[in-house]
């Protein structure tokens, strides 16, 4: 019914205030409040298989469906030959849980029961799991068998197919008649957001038929990239549409397009997309794809300088970093005045102009341009802009010793160090570093293993393992990195020790990479108690000093990452951290006592990879593999499904996402807690 009086208005505001800050459903407990639930719950958390294994066939369908979800997490092979039976089962939800943890675990040997009950299943929603598992299990040769028994005049067979096909494509499995398919399903009519968005990310993840992709695709995705109502849709199509600009003269289209779009190139739907479109993630990925080749760059050069003064500042950063990358012809004075010209952009952006300055500027204009970054790097307020300074620094090979003083400086935060430290191996990957001075980059990387510091000795262990960088490594070096790694607290410093390890496996060239020693949830079992406690909706205000964002925690899939959670926000352990990492239109960073990505709470977790997919707004635990999540956490910008099943989800974003979207590297989260 229309609005036709303005005397509703602040009936509908103060309705539209509560609709932005729901409330906690306080009354509805969590599964754990059962005890068997949690008896899995304490399995899955031990990686016990043996003790969960029964559960399969227990008479009760809900302890079969919590047992199945438990091995999505644990992905134990010796689970798939209890699973199959359970994709017959007579729950539904049995069947569902069960196809997810057999996709989880990937094995091979799953693909044949998956294909034959893809062509029984009688619900579609279990059928779009049983389609996803294929594409997580099936082989190069099988990959046929995603589209075998599938028909696209069925909305819902199309969708499950869609799914199946981002999986397999994810993993890097995909052919000429994968794509045709995948565009075929693209342009299925009345297709949901949700197939629409796996088949364009399916395209997108093609890798070496970029041939196959024009033929095939490009029509679709000109269209896709300009009509289709989601952004996370349109950005995908633009960044397929990049490599194929990337690969297309600049004059004329293909003969490939159809009529409504005769005229029409790639790199003009681009550029069209990188200042028109209403979404800043969809501009932001057309920005990142424009072509700079031959008969390209200047088209592109325009969009770039309009998205540098007219955007939001992730778009224009993604619009300085296409210059630092791909500038040509410019010159590094007029990279300067772009950044002193910007007032309004943000220190980040700044500093990456003035990185293309002094990388695209002449010998003869280089040494005025760093000498104007070093004068503004002691006044500048935080740490993290002196790190974005000493990324500049490092274009200029003439700036070692500068930098290498910051790296190595008397009482040094960890962040500028670890910054500087970064700026010294860009500096030595540089064509004009002088060979007078390798012999003092070699004493800084050896300086580096000696300080013991997390950050210094990963970065350490990636120079000692590139042969540009660090071309004959010594014994006395192979003992140094034996030496930091035998002095690292596990598993806090699990990252560290990886880093280390991988370079001792390197240099030693070893043929069997050595395991990661991974805590056992003995040091830090899941606190039921805690669990208990949290009831579903429970949501949490995370203040941030660009505003606030309402979190809802997610006890049911992830218990024991909601109660660490938990326990540290009473702790007040996240009041007064940083975002450190802000990757735009991906992810935005934080929880990280030391604010440079290398810290950790004093116990790792185990991964908990609950059924949950990363949409817009969800929140995950960072961590440097399975079973190695801590107290680091990310909130996602976008759709991000190349995560699922990878990262742990245990919240999502309910209020405030426009403050995430805001959110800047050393932004500070100001305070966290529960809302009663």
């Amino acid at each position: 019914m229309p609005i036709r009086s303005l005397r509703f208005w602040p009936v509908l505001l103060l309705l539209a205030a509560c609709t932005r800050t729901p409330r906690p459903s306080v009354d509805l407990d969590n599964k754990y409040h059962d005890a068997v639930n949690r008896q899995i719950g304490t399995a899955q958390d031990e990686r016990n298989t043996a003790a969960l294994l029964p559960f399969l066939t227990n008479s009760n369908p809900i302890y079969r469906r919590e047992a199945a979800l438990a091995f999505a997490s644990v992905q134990a092979p010796a689970a798939v030959p209890g699973l199959i039976p359970l994709l017959r089962d007579g729950d539904y939800s049995v069947r569902r849980a069960a196809a997810y943890a057999l996709g989880q675990i990937g094995d091979s040997t799953a693909v044949d029961s998956l294909l034959v009950r893809v062509q029984l299943e009688p619900d579609a929603g279990v059928r779009r799991y049983v389609h996803e598992a294929l594409g997580r299990t099936v082989t190069r040769a099988s990959l046929p068998a995603l589209w075998r028994h599938s028909t696209l005049t069925d909305t819902a067979h199309a969708v499950a197919l869609a799914l199946g096909l981002n999986r397999a494509a994810l993993r890097g499995l995909t052919s000429p008649e994968s794509i045709q398919r995948t565009v075929q399903v693209l342009n299925s009519p009345r297709l949901p957001e949700r197939g629409r968005l796996a088949a364009a990310v399916s395209l997108s993840r093609t890798r070496g038929s970029d041939a196959d992709l024009a033929r095939l695709g490009q029509e679709t995705l000109l269209r896709v990239a300009t009509k289709d109502r989601s952004y996370a849709v349109r950005a995908a199509a633009a960044t397929t549409l990049g490599r194929l600009a990337a690969a297309v003269p600049a004059a004329g289209a293909p003969a490939a397009v159809a009529p409504a779009n005769r005229g029409a190139t790639p790199a003009a739907v681009l550029a069209r997309l990188a200042t028109k479109d209403p979404d800043y993630r969809v501009r932001l990925s057309a920005v990142r794809a424009l072509p700079f080749g031959v008969g390209h760059y200047g088209a592109s050069r325009e969009a770039v300088f309009y998205a540098l003064s007219h955007d939001r500042a992730p778009v224009a950063l993604t619009a300085a970093e296409w210059l630092l990358a791909h500038a040509k012809g410019e010159s590094g004075p007029l990279m300067a005045a772009l950044a002193d010209g910007n007032k309004q952009a943000s220190p980040r952006v700044r500093a990456a102009l003035l990185q293309a300055a002094v990388r695209h500027a002449s010998p003869a204009a280089r040494p005025s341009l760093t000498e104007t970054i070093r004068k503004r790097y002691p006044v500048v307020p935080t740490v993290y802009e002196k790190g974005f300074l000493l990324q500049a620094l490092a274009e200029d090979p003439a700036s070692f010793d500068f930098v290498r003083a910051e790296a190595f400086g008397a009482g040094q935060s960890p962040v500028v160090a670890g910054y500087a430290l970064g700026a010294l191996l860009t500096m030595r990957r540089n064509a004009d570093f002088p060979a007078a001075r390798q012999a003092d980059f070699a004493a800084a990387v050896r300086q580096a293993l000696a300080t013991g510091d997390v950050a210094q000795l990963g970065t350490a262990a990636e120079a000692l393992t590139d042969a540009k960088l660090y071309p004959e490594p010594q014994p006395a070096d192979l003992a140094a990195i034996r030496q930091a790694q035998a002095k690292l607290q596990l598993p806090r410093e699990i990252e560290a020790w990886q880093g280390l390890q991988q370079a001792l496996d390197k240099l030693t060239k070893n043929p069997n990479p050595t395991p990661t020693p991974l805590a056992t949830a003995q040091q830090h079992p899941i606190d039921w108690a805690v669990v208990q406690g949290v009831p579903l909706g429970q949501q949490v205000r995370l203040r941030t000093s660009k505003g606030i964002i309402v979190l809802e925690l997610k006890p049911n899939e992830a218990p024991g990452a909601v109660a660490s959670f938990v326990t540290l926000i009473e702790q007040k352990f996240y009041d007064s951290l940083y975002f450190h990492r802000v990757v735009p239109n991906f992810v935005a960073q934080g929880g990280d006592p030391r604010g440079d990505g290398n810290g950790s709470a004093p116990y790792n977790l185990r991964s908990e990879f609950g059924d949950l997919h990363y949409e817009e707004g969800s929140v995950g635990l960072a961590s440097a593999g399975k079973d190695t999540e801590s107290c680091q956490f990310f909130i996602t910008h976008t759709p991000t499904p190349h995560l699922d099943g990878r990262y742990p989800i245990f919240a999502q974003v309910v209020g405030g996402m426009d403050v995430a979207h805001k959110l800047e590297i050393g932004d500070q989260i100001l305070g966290v807690e529960l809302v009663k």
